[in-house]
This record gives structure tokens, sequence and C-alpha cells, in this order.
């Protein structure tokens, strides 16, 4: 069961090992295939826009977007995408940093649809991935203007690690060692 906001539980249910697929709350987590490239990029932009990131801020970059099957799926990563009613609603990724770290990135939620748990359900789903991969740890980076991103790595106790001003934005840094708890503790186990 994992914990929707409100104290809401819901079943997550893995519907496949390979290709990893789930579904939960009316939310359908699949691998990225290269059809969903352009939808995709456009949530990501969106959803940078509505927190005030931009091109050009020295902070927003997008480059990966066009090579997700090479940086992320074929060097033991991972790149979800969440379909609510056949629409891209959620994204979310996995990237090899060395054999025992990865980064998390990439979390976005349509901004019309958060609120709903999707955020929480998709890092659960990816810190279970990142076990099932064989990392240790995990590695991620938001800015203090993604107040809910920033909360919702709390809720899963990620630590932070830094904090670096570029281009007038705060980063911060954070951090989790899969050792030290299981994956998704405090959302419930991802079946």
């Amino acid at each position: 069961m994992a914990r929707l906001p409100g104290g809401i539980s819901a079943s997550v249910q893995r519907l496949s090992y390979e290709p990893p697929e789930w579904e939960v709350a009316g939310l359908h987590l699949r691998r990225y295939t290269a059809r969903d490239q352009e939808a995709a990029f456009n949530l990501h932009q969106e959803c940078l826009l509505r927190v005030g990131v931009r091109p050009g801020d020295g902070v927003y970059y997008d480059d990966d977007f066009a090579r997700i099957e090479e940086i992320y799926l074929r060097d033991r990563g991972e790149f979800l995408v969440g379909e609510v009613r056949g629409e891209m609603a959620a994204l979310g990724g996995l990237r090899r940093v060395d054999a025992v770290t990865a980064e998390m990135v990439r979390l976005r939620v349509r901004p019309d649809l958060q609120g709903r748990g999707y955020g929480a359900l998709l890092v659960t789903v990816l810190e279970q991935r990142a076990a099932e991969l064989g990392y240790r740890v995990l590695r991620a980076d938001t800015t203090v203007r993604q107040r809910a991103a920033l909360a919702l790595y709390r809720t899963f106790e990620w630590r932070e690690v830094d904090r670096k001003v570029t281009g007038g934005t705060v980063t911060v840094y954070l951090e989790k060692r899969l050792d030290e708890g299981a994956p998704g503790e405090g959302a419930g186990p991802v079946r």
C-alpha cells in the first residue's frame, strides 16, 4: 500500500517486471519509449516554467531529453512516464553516476494533477527500481523554488548534503542511502 495525501492508502499493482509497469490510483506508470519524447519534454518545460526555472538561468538544462534511451535506459538507469486516461501526467528517471550511485532526476507531475500523491508514487517506484538495479545511494537536486519537491524528498528521508547558488537560483542537493532502510519506506512497499 502507498500513502497518498490525506492519509489515503492505495494498492500499487505491478503489472510487469520487464519492461516495468505499475498501476495505482488512476496513474499508469511504464518505461519511456521514443514515442513519448515530445509529450515528456513538454511536461518537463511546463513544470519548470511554473516554478520560474527558465532556459539560460544556469540551472535549467534539457539536453538529455533527446537522448533518454542512451543516457538512462542503456546505461543501467530507468525513465518512467505516467499516464492518466492516456495522457502524459508524470515522469521521472534514474541516471547512473557510478557502480553504486544513481541520480533521481526529472520528477515532474502535470500541474493540474499535483496533490494527488503521484510524486510520492514516482519516488516510491524509482527508489525500488534503484534497489533492483543494484544501487545503494541515490542523489537528487532541486531548487528552493520547488517547495513541493523538497517536501517530498524530506518525507522519504532524503538528507540535504549541499546548496549552491547559480544565476540567482538556489539549488539543493540531496542524498539517500538505500541500504539504511527499505526503498520507499514511509510510503509502503511497491509490489
